[in-house]
């Protein structure tokens, strides 16, 4: 298709590309085709969300007080990671912090994902089903990251080296809040017990982001192929081939910095803000006119790549014994003596840990985002007073030069 506008509106338009509201119907008795809806589509209609899953000034609130600020126990709070934490003294005596970075994680995340279509249904005290897309209010604090299951075996870890799963800051949850199925089902995954009080769930639902996905990696992969870096090279290989690789040709490289917009942007645009002079928190705003304007479908991508993430890091964990100290949305670093990703990532014959950390171009596995000393690291934090400066920020240049503003 022709792009649309920006990178974002084209995401979003290629998802109703791929499928339309309508089709035409089998011929009448006169022989005529009419316009029926699509099965699989979002319809031609707007739905309204759950009231969990409304976003401040949605007029779904607009009985709220105007002070009264919602916490994840009213609201669905579905992020990427922001979490970093201090070194211990045994990872200050090493000489690097190495950054790996997963290739289009959230593409990666909306594959094979089941999402609502329709309107969601209210239940009270359901029995929680994974294959079910929708919100849920439920109690997870105490799940202990100390002893969970990786696979079918239950393993021992340092808990207070990894971010919790169910929180973009990685902090422990403690009370009954709101998450999208994923997130609930990796706590079953963990090995433990859920009892939600209440959920929204969309019984109408189908895997609506698949050909979407593939159309984007296809494209992905086909420009990373004419800039050299192919889907079948070896990890040594690959790191090679993605050094200096956007200096080869700048228009491509060009290109593929738009296909990953067209990801990120499309993903945000199914909840989109008001924009715009004159608005007022409680009036409905024009996105919300969009069948397409679905911040379930956005919170179920994004719980899906969290979950995705630190699955992969309690894998690694597991096996190594080496626990991150930063995580950046789809970036995560680790300090070891060596600076490069092949120093810590557990290859054993040229094959990667099973479920963990694999090197290469296709989403879903990671590519080298950068190396710093441990040194810098520390000169870092020290410098700005802030033990848990998320260092992932920073470790693709070691440019460091605003931590408010996140620069």
């Amino acid at each position: 298709m022709t792009p649309r506008g920006s990178t974002a509106v084209t995401g979003l338009e290629l998802m109703t590309a791929l499928h339309p509201p309508t089709r035409a119907s089998e011929p009448d008795a006169n022989g005529r085709r009419h316009s029926e809806h699509n099965p699989g589509s979002l319809g031609k209609d707007p739905v309204d969300c759950a009231p969990c899953e409304a976003p401040d000034g949605h007029p779904l609130l607009k009985d709220l007080p105007a002070f009264h600020v919602r916490g994840p126990g009213e609201k669905l709070f579905e992020e990427a990671y922001d979490w970093a934490r201090p070194m211990t003294d045994a990872e200050c005596t090493l000489r690097h912090l190495v950054g790996i970075d997963v290739n289009m994680a959230f593409a990666a995340g909306a594959s094979g994902l089941t999402v609502g279509l329709g309107a969601p249904t209210h239940v009270t005290n359901p029995a929680f089903d994974p294959k079910l897309p929708g919100s849920w209010l439920v109690g997870l604090s105490h799940v202990d990251q100390s002893k969970v299951k990786v696979g079918k075996e239950w393993v021992e870890l340092d808990g207070s080296l990894l971010p919790s799963p169910f929180t973009p800051k990685g902090d422990c949850p403690e009370g009954p809040d709101w998450y999208a199925t994923p997130t609930v089902a990796y706590a079953v995954e963990l090995g433990y017990e859920v009892r939600p009080i209440e959920a929204w769930v969309r019984y109408e639902n189908g895997r609506y982001l698949d050909g979407w996905y593939n159309r984007l990696r296809d494209a992905f992969l086909a420009t990373m192929a004419d800039l050299g870096v192919d889907a079948d090279l070896a990890p040594a290989d690959f790191l090679a081939a993605m050094d200096g690789y956007k200096e080869r040709d700048p228009e491509l490289a060009i290109v593929v910095s738009a296909i990953k917009a067209t990801v990120k942007g499309g993903l945000g645009k199914l909840r989109e803000r008001p924009r715009g002079k004159g608005w007022r928190p409680g009036e409905p705003w024009r996105a919300l006119s969009r069948p397409t304007w679905r911040p379930d479908i956005r919170a179920a991508v994004i719980s899906r790549t969290r979950i995705n993430l630190h699955r992969k890091i309690v894998k690694h964990a597991s096996f190594t014994g080496q626990y991150p100290i930063a995580i950046l949305s789809d970036c995560v670093v680790y300090a070891f003596n060596g600076p490069s990703p092949l120093d810590f990532l557990p290859y054993r014959e040229g094959k990667p840990l099973p479920g963990g950390f694999k090197l290469g171009i296709n989403p879903g596995l990671v590519k080298h985002e950068g190396t710093q000393d441990v040194l810098w690291g520390e000169e870092v934090r020290e410098r700005f007073n802030a033990p848990e400066l998320n260092l992932a920020r920073y470790i693709k240049d070691g440019t460091v030069t605003d931590v408010d503003s996140g620069e």
